[in-house]
């Protein structure tokens, strides 16, 4: 994927009936672009051992890019949007979509340093989306939504970041359909 036009939609939504899942398909819907779908949850990681990571450093090292171990970090950075769907799970968003971003973060790819070791983005995207939902109130940006903001601007080059967020979903007499339906609303105000 290395079209500017593209959408790449990182869907870390492991139920079938996920909230964040719907609010991402309502964006999606307003992006109006296909999009290719990664499902973090149904990929299976290699294990980052010492003979993972000599490998990964031999081959950035020589450059080697084309490598098939780099194939979801020159998708990333060849995307134009990037939608990324992640419930707000125990204090951040599920563990896959960690092992997703160590995939994606690679010298040469989706970023490179300075002489000075200062990190400046590779990627192609302009905007990223991030959508979450929450059953309770409390949401700390800086566990989820932040820290994907700060890998985002500080190391992919990706200024805008934009938050869809729905939350106290699971709060007894909480109206579901009206919290949801008020997240779908900001929608058209972020794209």
């Amino acid at each position: 994927m290395e079209d500017w036009k593209t959408v790449l939609f990182i869907n870390a939504c492991v139920r079938k009936e996920s909230r964040t899942g719907k609010l991402a398909d309502q964006l999606l819907l307003k992006l109006g672009n296909s999009y290719e779908e990664v499902c973090p949850h149904q990929i299976s990681f290699p294990v980052a051992d010492e003979k993972y990571l000599n490998k990964r450093d031999e081959l950035i090292s020589k450059q080697e890019f084309d490598d098939p171990m780099f194939d979801l970090a020159r998708q990333f950075a060849g995307a134009g949007t990037i939608v990324i769907a992640a419930p707000y799970w125990d204090l951040s968003f599920p563990a896959a979509l960690k092992q997703y971003f160590e995939q994606i973060n690679v010298v040469g790819i989706s970023f490179r340093y300075t002489e000075e070791g200062v990190p400046v983005g590779l990627c192609r995207a302009d905007r990223l989306y991030y959508v979450t939902t929450a059953g309770g109130c409390w949401v700390p940006e800086e566990f989820g939504y932040g820290y994907v903001k700060s890998l985002a601007q500080n190391y992919y080059g990706i200024e805008d970041i934009r938050l869809i967020k729905a939350v106290g979903l699971d709060i007894e007499g909480a109206d579901v359909d009206a919290i949801l339906k008020a997240a779908e609303e900001t929608i058209d105000e972020q794209v």
